[in-house]
This record gives C-alpha cells, sequence and structure tokens, in this order.
C-alpha cells in the first residue's frame, strides 16, 4: 500500500499542456503513467510495491482519451479516499483560440472528434469535464504560459510538502512582462516599471534584454530605480509573511514594462535575487522577454 505516497492526478482539456506537466513532475523525481484507465487505478494503488526512496510521489495523467474516464471518474475518487488516499487532482484547461492554435500547430486530432469540427469538438470536451474542473483541487489556466512557464509553474506543485504535519510553505513566483500583451492572470501584486528611463531607445542596448549585465547596470543605476528598489524591498518584506501568515498558497508578483525586454526583467531579476539573499526559494519568469523579437 502506498497511502503515505503523494498522488497527484493530471487531467483537463485536450491541448492544454499536460504532457508538460507530466514532464515536470518526472523532472521532480515521481513516477508517472499516461492514460491509465480511471478504474484500474484502484488495483494499481492496492499492489504490493516497496516504497522506493529515489520516488518522490506517483503521478497519473487521465483525461477523455479514456472513453469511459467522465463515468468513472467520482465512483473511483469517492473510492479511493475510502481506502485511505489522498489523491490531489490538477486540473488544466486553456481558453478556445489557444486551443485552436495549439491543435493547428500540432495538427493532432482531438480525442473526441466528431462530424462537426474541431471547435465542436473543444467545446463539447469543455462541457463534459465541466463538473470534473469544478472539484479539483488546483486549476491552472495554461492559455499565457510557454511549455517552460508551466514546467516552472508544475515544478512548484510538485515540490510542495502536503502532509498533515506541517503547512505548505507559499510558494514565491516572479514574473516579468510586457503591458502590451497584458497583464499576467494569476499575478497578484503587480508593478509598472514605465517609470524607469527606458533601455530601448539606447542603440547599444536596445538589442540586449535585462538579464544582460549592459541593462541592468543601466536600470539599476538610475536614481529613481534605487530610491524605488529600497521602498518597494521594504514593502515586500512587509508583507510576504503576512501573505504566508494567512495560509496564500502562491504569492505571484509581477514585474511590467512596454515590452517586457529591458526593464521588467532587470527589476524581477533583483526581486528575485532579494528574496534568494533572505533564505526565501522563489521561482523567475521573463514571459515576453523574446516576444518582440519573435513577432517582428
Amino acid at each position: 500500500m502506498m497511502k503515505d505516497q503523494k498522488i497527484f492526478i493530471i487531467t483537463g482539456i485536450s491541448g492544454s499542456g499536460k504532457s508538460t506537466a507530466m514532464a515536470a513532475f518526472e523532472d521532480a523525481g515521481f513516477y508517472c503513467v499516461d492514460n491509465m484507465p480511471m478504474e484500474l487505478l484502484p488495483k494499481f494503488l492496492d499492489l504490493p510495491l516497496k516504497n522506493d526512496p529515489g520516488i518522490n510521489g506517483l503521478v497519473f495523467v487521465m483525461d477523455m482519451r479514456e472513453k469511459k474516464f467522465v463515468t468513472h471518474y467520482s465512483i473511483t475518487i469517492d473510492l479511493l479516499k475510502k481506502k485511505g488516499f489522498k489523491p490531489i487532482i490538477l486540473f488544466l484547461d486553456a481558453d478556445e483560440n489557444t486551443l485552436i492554435k495549439r491543435y493547428s500547430q500540432t495538427r493532432r486530432h482531438h480525442p473526441i472528434s466528431n462530424d462537426y469540427g474541431l471547435i465542436n469538438s473543444i467545446r463539447s470536451e469543455k462541457k463534459e469535464m465541466f463538473n470534473i474542473k469544478n472539484s479539483s483541487d488546483t486549476i491552472i489556466d495554461t492559455s499565457k504560459y510557454t511549455p517552460h512557464q508551466l514546467k516552472a509553474k508544475i515544478l512548484s506543485i510538485a515540490t510542495e510538502d502536503t502532509s498533515e504535519v506541517s503547512s505548505p510553505s507559499m510558494k514565491t513566483n516572479i514574473i516579468s512582462f510586457g503591458f502590451k500583451y497584458g497583464i499576467p492572470r494569476d499575478a497578484d501584486l503587480v508593478l509598472d516599471m514605465r517609470f524607469i528611463t527606458n533601455p530601448y531607445f539606447i542603440p547599444s542596448l536596445r538589442n540586449l534584454d535585462g538579464e544582460s549585465n549592459a541593462v541592468k547596470d543601466f536600470v539599476l543605476s538610475q536614481p529613481e530605480t534605487k530610491i524605488f528598489i529600497e521602498k518597494y524591498f521594504a514593502l515586500l518584506d512587509y508583507l510576504h509573511p503576512l501573505y504566508q501568515k494567512e495560509g496564500k498558497a502562491y504569492l505571484t508578483i509581477a514585474a511590467g514594462c512596454t515590452g517586457g525586454r529591458h526593464r521588467s526583467v532587470a527589476i524581477a531579476r533583483k526581486t528575485f535575487e532579494h528574496f534568494n539573499n533572505n533564505g526565501i526559494k522563489a521561482v523567475i519568469i521573463h514571459r515576453d522577454i523574446d516576444r518582440d523579437l519573435k513577432e517582428k
């Protein structure tokens, strides 16, 4: 019996990134099984397998590729809980336009494709999965995520302490972004870095990004930046433990500039370093750092 093992069930809408999520769990030391029939899960967990100290937990990717998934879902989850297992359900979703774009890029068939085309297949799946989505422990909208960003998100979940003995620590995520591409949906705190002189208008810095020493030095050496950093970090040092005290699972801090390539990146990196220097593990994501270049 493996009741003490962490057990995650990844489910959700086709094309939402479940394969990427599974890869992240594998990197975190989890044993992963893809597309196991729902009704076989209790039998698998009852196998007399020895606990491998090298395995941090179990992950099962289950969805509508298995035709009886929706029918057996609630019954199976209830049965697992009665047996003493505590599965954590992660539901991945994405908006319709994003899913259409992803399917057009991969040229894969939708698992419930019908004679009415891709759009109707997506809508039908969302409708059938509605109740499962609403009963899940965590719902992740991957519409704005790159594979790298989604992997970072899943890794932060995979490394949480889910035991009842101690409360899971709050995960701190720092995101740089470009306002012209939209504010990150999951941001708790949003900072506008457009008050800082823009390196874009300096020829020698334009083609660099905020991770380069030249741009970082330029941004951080501005008098207004120095004053801002002092006041901003004092605010974060005050707020961070208060958010954690309230039981918040994630704190996402977003720094934005026009295109998300220069100022926001430099400030996000400085914020990341500040947390790490104070013993707070954080994840940093530069959402739009290369987006201007890719869309030219």
